[in-house]
């Protein structure tokens, strides 16, 4: 049953455990991370974004060495902006390198495909960084699908579990609150975009072990989040 008469006009994305496996995240990226953030900071040291984010790292850490603090929020998976600028431009480097290749979920891409098509906005949503974010969408499997967006939010809105954020990308963006459906594995999540006014829907993905809520609309994947809220799919336009 479709949970709604009119379907959303922009589909907003989180990445891990939506787009994205969890595994992919947490048992390639960020081990690459931690592997090669030392001799990225050394080889970079020069440039003006290391330096402002080494700059923030100590301000938020007052007499921790920065690489320290770092290896510290990463072993937290801490949701903290300078470590994941700074996680973004090692990333960078591997992407560039062809160490790295993002892998989405198989339903991710033709469904994104087929919503552009019909005219429908897509925007991701993430804690990683805005670029970290269009590195991923740009090193799949399956190509660069980065064209497919027209907006990339990361934590310079907010933290994705306050409403108040939601709020300001509403703004940012001219959207109204009632249609735009925001898809995100976590309840957390939900809970905050929909006090701001936005439709939502968890994807729970059998392979990141995702716990279904009680309160919201499930769906098992894109095509299936499709179908609940009378979005087209794979092959529609």
């Amino acid at each position: 049953m479709k949970t709604a008469a009119s379907a959303p006009r922009v589909v907003l994305l989180d990445i891990e455990g939506t787009t994205a496996p969890i595994s992919f995240v947490h048992d390639v990226l960020f081990p690459y991370a931690r592997t090669h953030m030392a001799r990225v900071l050394e080889e970079r040291k020069d440039d003006p974004a290391v330096q402002a984010a080494l700059a923030e790292t100590e301000k938020l850490a007052p007499g921790v060495p920065p690489l320290e603090q770092l290896e510290r929020w990463m072993n937290e998976d801490a949701k903290v902006a300078p470590l994941k600028a700074l996680q973004g431009l090692v990333w960078a480097e591997g992407y560039k390198r062809g160490a790295l290749v993002a892998r989405l979920y198989p339903d991710v891409v033709p469904m994104l495909e087929s919503w552009y098509r019909a005219g429908i906005e897509l925007a991701v949503y993430s804690s990683g960084s805005e670029p970290a974010q269009k590195l991923i969408y740009g090193h799949t499997a399956q190509g660069d699908v980065t064209p497919l967006f027209t907006r990339f939010f990361d934590l310079r809105v907010g933290g994705k579990k306050e409403a108040a954020s939601y709020v300001s990308l509403l703004q940012e963006a001219g959207w109204k609150a009632s249609d735009v459906l925001f898809l995100s594995d976590v309840t957390a999540e939900l809970d905050a975009a929909a006090q701001a006014g936005l439709r939502v829907c968890q994807i729970v993905r059998h392979e990141d072990g995702t716990v279904a809520g009680t309160e919201y609309p499930v769906a098992g994947n894109l095509i299936e989040a499709a179908s609940l809220f009378g979005l087209p799919g794979i092959g529609q336009a």
